[in-house]
């Protein structure tokens, strides 16, 4: 047989080669039998029986196990697969061996990335759970207590009032946080994408936050005096998502410790903003979760110092958005740093008092 001829036609010539030996011989004796023996007419019988036999052999054989393995596929498969082509089907049992292979391993890929996201379902199930009974439970006690009785003292009925006023507060910022992660997924928010100072913006979260550093007495500061850097991008969002950062750092920052921002170049297109502290740190098996929806490293403490749990999952979103990346570095009791990129871009120039417009 030569070099290179089609594998999968293997059986085929051989069991056509067999059929032809029997019956050639079969009509070789008859012919004799009944002197009617000739090689030339022999010969052009061998040669049609074979092409016959091999015709017949090679493609019902084929149309056979086609047949019968697309059925397996049927039967087998859970999720929505690539249809089965004749093409993919042959005589040869090896390649039909790594065809069935290929498709099983395919399927528990998929089967364990289902498994990956029933629990990544259970689990946020669970803690948006919490998060929405604790202020839920926190108000309703309140309202309760009122209703009880104690409305009829004004001091009482003020102080309450306030506080489920907090928690009242507390789920709409998680419902209004969970609808713009819901937005960015699936890509409804729209970018207003602008020319401007990011170390402006810096500042102005600076001051935002100052009075909430003061209660750690925590000092917010640049690493350096910094010219105006000039980038493009939705100024609303980066604003959050600097916001986010520094929140988060406060939140994890230790006593009399210090967050330090830092804009640097990162390549000639792009510079990079580094949000750094003196905190606790963060263990290194938490890193993977970080952006997690209400993903907590330390579950107590954290919804002691309150928020949504969804700060760091936002920061990711509307970077990624922008289609940029972030990224986080930290050393458990000494510190973390998180960062992340934006487009350079050339100083405004305000044609019009319209946002947007430069």
């Amino acid at each position: 047989m030569a070099k290179g001829f089609k594998r999968s036609y293997t059986f085929a010539v051989k069991t056509s080669i067999y059929v032809t030996l029997f019956l050639t011989g079969i009509s070789a004796v008859f012919l004799v039998l009944h002197d009617a023996y000739s090689e030339w007419a022999l010969l052009i019988y061998a040669i049609t029986c074979f092409i016959f036999a091999f015709l017949i052999i090679q493609y019902r054989v084929e149309f056979f196990i086609y047949k019968k393995i697309k059925k397996i596929y049927e039967n087998v498969s859970m999720l929505s697969a690539t249809p089965l082509n004749p093409e993919q089907v042959t005589t040869d049992m090896t390649s039909l061996s790594q065809e069935v292979q290929k498709f099983a391993e395919g399927k528990k890929l998929e089967i364990e990335a289902l498994k990956v996201r029933d629990s990544y379902r259970k689990d946020f199930m669970g803690n948006i759970s919490h998060e929405l009974k604790t202020p839920l439970f926190t108000v309703q006690g309140y309202i309760e207590t009122l209703l009880d009785g104690a409305m009829k003292d004004k001091t009482v009925r003020k102080q309450y009032l306030t506080r489920a006023a907090k928690g009242v507060e507390r789920l709409v910022y998680i419902v209004q946080d969970l609808d713009m992660i819901t937005k960015l997924e699936t890509g409804e928010l729209r970018l207003n994408l602008e020319v401007f100072d990011i170390v402006e913006v810096i500042q102005n979260v600076f001051d935002l936050l100052e009075m909430k550093a003061a209660k750690k007495n925590i000092t917010l500061l640049f690493e350096t005096p910094y010219a105006p850097v000039w980038v493009k991008a939705d100024k609303e969002r980066i604003q959050q998502v600097v916001t986010n950062l520094l929140v988060n750092s406060i939140k994890y920052g230790k006593h009399d410790g210090t967050t330090e921002v830092a804009v640097e170049g990162h390549s000639k297109k792009k510079i990079i903003v580094r949000v750094s502290d003196n905190g606790e740190g963060i263990q290194k098996e938490h890193i993977p979760r970080l952006f997690e929806r209400f993903y907590r490293v330390d579950k107590s403490g954290s919804r002691k110092e309150g928020g949504s749990g969804l700060g760091l999952a936002i920061v990711k979103h509307l970077l990624e958005a922008h289609k940029e990346r972030i990224s986080v570095e930290s050393t458990y009791g000494m510190g973390s740093e998180f960062s992340f990129t934006l487009k350079k871009a050339k100083k405004a120039r305000v044609i019009a008092d319209k946002p947007g417009v430069v």
